[in-house]
């Protein structure tokens, strides 16, 4: 009987579902517009992202997964059960699902995963942590016995780890990546310039122009938003630099997560670090200079994978094909 192997990546930002065969077949951000009058869901995905902040008090539009944990499990139950059907149709055979997972969840935060993908359709779900997932998905040789680190910042955790032996040494999370970022870019341009701006407007101006360092050639952008001394739209330009001092805070918190592991890392697995650098994966990993940034403040070569937001996809399908190594390494 053919059984179809889904890897999902289930993050604060989006999700993307990975097939056996196929590769990578849906990627869309992880918001559900729910009618308020019935409890009915709207729209879900991309459709109901384009709402986020402009519907009437009947439509709420809210992102389930917060901080890389479910939020709310009713809401990420339909939503996982709209996209599994959307990849795999009507059909009668029910897929066999491997999830990511931050490294810090909590027994009862994992089971809630677990327990949304069997509800939404799953005939098996496995759970596997994301930093495994992205070292696989990156293509790292984590069956050797020799230290690989890979640093995955995604929109709602940074986690940290070193992996041997397909398991995870040490690893930490905190929860802090590209969403908080944004907050720390809009709650700037509020103190600074007393603008209210939107989360998108926040999130368009850091990949704009954003940088972890300051850049030789600065950048500008026009930011609208509402006064809040006036109460009526305006417009104002923005630099990158303004952006590097707005995001210090959150990235610093980064910085010392990723210590943190480097701190606890047996020295012989150290030293295999040390020559071979760290690997980022996630999406905040492609804001401009990050990767020097770390570099500078750890001391550890450090480079962005090939693909940094598939990384946890693509290992979460290639964990299912090797679930039977893996087995013993994976969350119960």
């Amino acid at each position: 009987m053919f059984v179809r192997q889904v890897g999902i990546d289930l993050g604060t930002v989006s999700i993307l579902v990975y097939v056996r065969g196929k590769g990578i077949v849906l990627r869309e951000p992880s918001v559900v517009a729910i009618s308020v009058r019935d409890n009915r869901i709207m729209a879900v995905g991309r459709e109901a992202h384009s709402m986020l902040g402009r519907t009437p008090e009947t439509i709420e539009v809210l992102r389930p997964m917060r901080d890389g944990v479910i939020a709310d499990y009713v809401v990420t139950e339909r939503m996982l059960h709209h996209f599994i059907r959307k990849v795999c149709g009507r059909v009668h055979f029910k897929p066999t699902v491997m999830i990511s997972v931050p490294v810090g969840v909590t027994s009862v935060e994992s089971r809630a995963v677990h327990d949304a993908a069997l509800a939404a359709g799953a005939r098996e779900a496995f759970l596997i942590p994301e930093p495994l997932a992205a070292a696989l998905g990156a293509g790292l040789p984590v069956g050797t016995a020799t230290g690989n680190m890979i640093v995955d910042i995604g929109g709602g955790t940074c986690e940290a780890a070193v992996i041997s032996v397909n398991g995870i040494v040490v690893a930490s999370s905190v929860r802090t990546g590209g969403c908080k970022l944004d907050d720390a870019v809009a709650s700037f341009i509020r103190r600074k310039y007393n603008l209210l701006i939107g989360d998108q407007m926040a999130e368009e101006a850091k990949i704009g122009i954003g940088s972890a360092l300051s850049l030789e050639q600065e950048l500008t952008m026009d930011v609208r938003g509402r006064d809040q001394m006036t109460g009526l739209p305006r417009t104002i330009q923005i630099t990158s630099a303004e952006i590097t001092e707005a995001i210090a805070e959150p990235l610093a918190v980064i910085v010392n997560n990723v210590r943190s592991v480097l701190e606890k890392t047996p020295p012989e697995l150290a030293s295999d670090i040390i020559d071979r650098g760290m690997v980022m994966t996630g999406g905040t990993s492609l804001l401009r200079n990050i990767d020097r940034f770390l570099t500078r403040h750890t001391g550890v070569p450090c480079h962005v994978a090939e693909n940094p937001v598939d990384s946890v996809a693509l290992g979460a399908g290639k964990a299912l094909e090797m679930i039977d190594i893996l087995r013993r390494t994976l969350p119960a």
